[in-house]
């Protein structure tokens, strides 16, 4: 037996180390150490990143060749700084800056040094770079904006950082990403799929060829291109109209809550962020805190809705059956309570119907329904809960659940929130009386109110707005398909309809009626006020105006909003009439409306508040909301109904 020991332990170690081998050579060959070994360089080879184009097929967005300048900072030797920092235009100091960073964030990987030379400081660097042992240049698509409208729709692309690296490990220092917009929301389509090549090197860190004859290289798939829901006309048009004025505008198709165009104002041409002078170029508006190009208005900016907020207590007040059509309210320029005035109102006839209320813009009328709807139930907290359900309904208060990567809540009170404020059981319909009227605590962003305009269009439903029409090869999110209903009835709605229709046959937009369009509207002014010094000083008020044409199976909904714009039908009314009559009739006729706009500023508006000086009220404000929360905190007015 024992002749055989040392000869099965023999065969027994030798078949351990076959297996091991086999484990080491076959099983584990592929991701042994590819991405890790030292003797192979990984070249990346990127895709083009597919194409957007506008819903009527023109291209807004395509890709130009770009050259990165790369390194691995353990293969870098000692070369001739000044020559090479001349080339690349840059000094020592941030010669060394990139260098160390890029050394902490791995020595081994490869980083950009110098991304985005033109074809010309590629032509003049190529020639040179065998002077400069452990650099290399790297072609990749840099993205060509064949516009200069619709910076914030279609967003940007920039380079990583550590924490998406951490986060996605798809992404390698030096690769870029959608930043914002179409470009944000859509980068796993768009970016397409890296390929990758495996170099084998020798001792001499030499490069040998394809590591095992390129039997573990991928080639790189393309981006999809995709078709977004813009219309590139309309968009530049809103824009045009938007010149040296701030705020927002929305226009949506109610049929399918596809996105016609997204206006922030002040915006800038999307090609300055691309190339080198992208971080320049960012940082400057970036600290631009005034003008804020790249706070996106129409998404983020929560604004009172001032009176296109009445047509949703009108509708909920039919809804509750605590009026009807046919009711009528008086009005002695504002609404009281007892002798004291909680709400003033602009000069009309009264008493007024509910027709008569909305094309007039009565304050009153809306005070008497959005009490009668509070007062319904025993309990504020309960009506003001019945209340909230059904603003939001709509959309209001809360994300849409659109496609775009920011956006803002808005607010919608409800019960709880005044217990909070002013404690359970200690408060009643006159102490939020604003928000009869979009003031008080309601907050909207102007992408909620075209969504609502769209859903009183459609007389009950809506579509979740969305930016996206159509991606190659694929089919669209459901959700953007599927219709949304609100709490109302849609018998309730063609009351409302014909009152906003009247908006514009004899109301408050009458003058801003375009030929062969009927459109249903209203306008809205909203109180403006800033803190200087610590003091709270009313400013000019946001002029709003929120529209859907034509009033039976509309195409387009849209809410706008002017900071500084005086009142609904100065500026955004009149920029509301002239966007539908350029999506509709794909012309302007009422070039007097054009004509005042584009030659109307607000630019000095503007510096009015920094000034220190408490300028811009205007006088003749149809809203002069007294604040009750504070003068009525410590108080309990009788629950009248």
């Amino acid at each position: 037996m024992r002749k055989f020991l040392l000869f099965l332990t023999i065969i027994l170690v030798g078949f351990i180390f076959i297996l091991r081998l086999f484990y080491l050579q076959v099983y584990q060959s592929q991701d042994h150490d590819l991405f890790e070994d030292n003797a192979i360089r990984k070249v990346y080879d990127y895709p083009k990143r597919g194409f957007v184009y506008d819903r009527n097929g023109e291209l807004l967005v395509a890709n130009q060749p770009s050259y990165d300048v790369m390194f691995i900072p353990r293969e870098v030797k000692p070369l001739d700084t000044l020559e090479f920092c001349s080339l690349l235009n840059i000094n020592k100091d941030q010669f060394l800056e990139i260098y160390n960073k890029a050394y902490h964030y791995s020595p081994w990987l490869p980083s950009v040094f110098i991304p985005h030379l033109s074809k010309e400081d590629y032509a003049v660097l190529q020639e040179k770079m065998r002077k400069f042992e452990g650099f290399y240049i790297q072609k990749r698509s840099l993205r060509l904006y064949q516009t200069s409208i619709g910076a914030n729709v279609l967003g940007d692309i920039g380079e990583v950082n550590n924490a998406i690296i951490e986060k996605q490990p798809y992404y390698k220092m030096g690769d870029l990403i959608g930043k914002q917009g179409v470009e944000a929301s859509y980068e796993d389509i768009l970016r397409g799929v890296k390929g990758i090549k495996f170099i084998q090197k020798d001792r001499f860190n030499r490069d040998l060829g394809p590591y095992k004859n390129g039997i573990y290289d991928t080639l790189p798939q393309p981006g999809k291109d995709i078709t977004i829901t813009i219309d590139a006309k309309l968009q530049e048009y809103g824009e045009l109209l938007m010149k040296n004025k701030r705020g927002g505008i929305i226009a949506i198709e109610p049929s399918s809550g596809e996105i016609l165009a997204m206006i922030s104002a002040p915006s800038f041409n999307p090609n300055l962020l691309v190339g080198r002078n992208r971080s320049k170029n960012y940082s400057k508006m970036h600290y631009d805190t005034i003008s804020k190009p790249l706070y996106d208005r129409s998404l983020l900016a929560q604004y009172p809705p001032g009176s296109p907020f009445k047509v949703l207590n009108a509708l909920i007040g039919l809804q509750e059956k605590v009026v009807t059509t046919d009711d009528r309210f008086g009005c002695r320029m504002g609404y009281y309570l007892g002798s004291r005035r909680l709400t003033g109102c602009h000069s009309h006839y009264a008493p007024l119907s509910m027709n008569d209320g909305i094309a007039q813009s009565c304050n009153s009328y809306f005070a008497n329904v959005y009490r009668r709807i509070i007062d319904k139930y025993d309990d504020p907290g309960e009506g003001m809960d019945v209340w909230s359900n059904h603003v939001k309904s709509f959309g209001l208060g809360n994300y849409l659940g659109y496609d775009l990567k920011i956006g803002s809540k808005g607010r919608i009170p409800d019960g709880a929130f005044y217990d909070k404020w002013y404690g359970k059981g200690r408060w009643v319909s006159t102490y939020n009386i604003s928000n009869a009227i979009g003031q008080g605590e309601v907050e909207a962003t102007p992408i909620q109110l075209a969504n609502m305009a769209a859903a009183i269009g459609n007389r009950g439903y809506y579509y979740t707005p969305h930016i996206i029409k159509q991606i190659e090869g694929e089919t669209i999110d459901k959700n953007y398909t599927t219709a949304k209903h609100t709490t109302i009835d849609k018998e309730n709605f063609e009351p409302v309809v014909h009152g906003m229709f009247d908006v514009y046959n004899k109301g408050t937009a009458a003058s801003l009626q375009v030929p062969d369009i009927e459109i249903c509207g209203k306008t809205g002014t909203a109180e403006n006020f800033i803190k200087i010094d610590g003091v709270k000083t009313q400013l000019t008020d946001h002029s709003i105006f929120v529209a859907f044409a034509p009033k039976d199976n509309p195409k387009i909904a849209l809410a706008v909003f002017v900071e500084n714009g005086y009142w609904g039908s100065r500026f955004a009314g009149k920029i509301a009439s002239l966007m539908i009559e350029k999506y509709i009739k794909g012309y302007i006729t009422r070039t007097d409306l054009e004509d005042w706009i584009l030659t109307h500023s607000l630019e000095d508006e503007y510096e009015k508040p920094y000034s220190g000086q408490p300028f811009g009220i205007n006088k003749a404000s149809a809203l002069q909301v007294i604040p009750l929360d504070e003068s009525l905190r410590s108080k309990k007015e009788p629950n009248i109904k």
